[in-house]
């Protein structure tokens, strides 16, 4: 199960990147859990500058704008 941290205050990129996410997820068949991190402070701590940032077990695998849906279907193949 891949733990994924979606970084950001809550904008609309930010609501249809973690959306964007789960469907990816679910059509692949992938489980998940999917956190939404919105504290500032908790987003400097993987020195994310531009919203909305992704992380997947730990690991910056994205930051700012919406990724493209192939670059998610990356994630979890």
């Amino acid at each position: 199960m891949s733990n994924v941290k979606v970084l950001g205050i809550g904008c609309a990129n930010c609501k249809a990147t973690a959306k964007l996410i789960e469907t990816v997820a679910r059509e692949k068949g992938v489980p998940l859990t999917l956190e939404k991190v919105e504290d500032m402070k908790d987003i400097m701590t993987y020195g994310i500058l531009s919203t909305p940032g992704v992380v997947i077990d730990g690991k910056v695998v994205h930051a700012g704008g919406i990724p493209a849906r192939a670059k998610v279907e990356s994630w979890f193949n």
